[in-house]
């Protein structure tokens, strides 16, 4: 990739119980992951704070632990559900929004790299999470403002889809057939296969989840034994094992299965690292021709049939693949003949369109081309998405009657 202007991508990957942090730029090989104890590849970061006693200080992690320990602070844990939930919390009698703790947590958190990077603009902070929902856009929107963020600047994945961004990312032949990721982060063992269609343009990716349950006193023949059951039928070039779960001088057997004809990467960061390389995706830093339709992505391409430069065109409002807690559509046609517009409406996997019409009823009638609409297409869900079309006139010639239309498409 070519360097651009000095802007940096921090990927954070957050849970109740660790947080981890990367951050990227385009000049480097891969994103780099912080940790708080010099010279240590020990990146889990608990999230935790802590208040030192009489004073407004806070400790972050592992120091804020320590301080509680020695009997120095007050502790605060479950940071992350707290802030979801809108609770409060009472430290030393006096009443904290966990929302405003968890900015105190992301802002120190932010502050790892050192100062020479703090001088550098945000391109993105990418939040990895468990499941994306509304309660999180609005939590982290929230996080944002209170940091004099710019929320066009947040971006949030979850698990799956960090995975989906780190694994196209590395070199190709470790993707030329399927990558697997076993997560062993909690008591149940995941897995997730990334799967190529080599056959569509862009390729479409398919991410199939399984939970496995709980490894109990074999370990290591039962770990072989769900490996063995998610590779059979198909051809892996490689595989991903995260979590605490995976410590240990526990796996032989199992990983000797693993390498056999394969690449086997171990460690705990892959989250963080894939949450960088998908912030450098969505602002189109490098060519990208995947695109992945999970639950938070759309499932559906939304089109206009216009007239630009003497030439028809498709105009895109909404694309698949794109978060539908972020996307938004919007631009400005100068309407010429009937008082209707055409949406066409297809699957990123398709060749075939399904064509809705809307009719502008009550617009006034004026001379050709002396309409200017402006048209907002907005997703309600990852199969929905309302249309909103405003009458602007057309200067002095045409008042705008201010009248607007509302229509919901749905995937068919």
């Amino acid at each position: 990739m070519k360097q651009e202007r000095a802007g940096i991508y921090f990927g954070i990957d957050i849970s109740d119980k660790y947080t981890m942090i990367s951050m990227y730029q385009l000049h480097m090989a891969e994103p780099q992951t912080i940790s708080t104890i010099v010279g240590s590849e020990n990146y889990q970061i608990p999230t935790y704070l802590s208040k030192k006693k009489g004073i407004s200080q806070w400790y972050l992690g592992r120091e804020a632990r320590q301080r509680v320990q020695m009997g120095e602070a007050i502790g605060v844990d479950g940071l992350l559900e707290k802030a979801l939930q809108g609770e409060a919390v009472f430290v030393e009698h006096e009443k904290y929004e966990a929302r405003d703790l968890l900015a105190i947590f992301l802002k120190r958190i932010l502050s790892l790299p050192g100062g020479f990077y703090a001088q550098m603009p945000l391109e993105k902070l990418v939040i990895c999470v468990d499941r994306v929902s509304m309660e999180y856009m609005d939590l982290f929107t929230a996080v944002m403002t209170k940091l004099n963020l710019n929320l066009d600047r947040l971006m949030l994945c979850d698990r799956r889809e960090c995975f989906y961004y780190y694994a196209l990312n590395q070199p190709p032949e470790t993707f030329l057939h399927d990558a697997v990721l076993f997560d062993y982060t909690d008591s149940d063992l995941f897995s997730c296969v990334l799967h190529r269609n080599l056959h569509t343009t862009p390729q479409v990716i398919t991410l199939q989840q399984q939970n496995h349950g709980k490894l109990l006193e074999q370990k290591d023949q039962e770990f072989e034994h769900i490996a063995e059951q998610v590779f059979t039928g198909r051809v892996v070039s490689c595989a991903y094992l995260i979590g605490d779960g995976f410590d240990g001088d526990w796996m032989k057997t199992s990983l000797q299965y693993l390498c056999r004809g394969r690449k086997v990467f171990l460690g705990k960061n892959l989250y963080s690292k894939g949450a960088c390389y998908a912030g450098v995706v969505k602002d189109q830093k490098i060519d990208w021709p995947f695109i992945y339709i999970g639950d938070n992505e759309l499932k559906l391409n939304l089109y206009l049939k216009v007239l630009s430069r003497n030439e028809m065109q498709f105009y895109t409002l909404i694309t698949a693949g794109e978060s539908w807690f972020e996307s938004k559509g919007e631009c400005e046609v100068i309407l010429d003949g009937t008082p209707e517009i055409e949406f066409w409406i297809q699957q990123p996997e398709s060749r075939e369109a399904h064509v809705e019409l809307l009719e502008l009823t009550d617009l006034p009638e004026r001379n050709r081309r002396t309409t200017r609409l402006r048209i907002t297409a907005t997703p309600v869900s990852d199969r929905e998405i309302t249309v909103v079309i405003r009458d602007l006139g057309f200067g002095e010639i045409a008042p705008s009657s201010n009248r607007t239309w509302e229509h919901t498409m749905r995937l068919q």
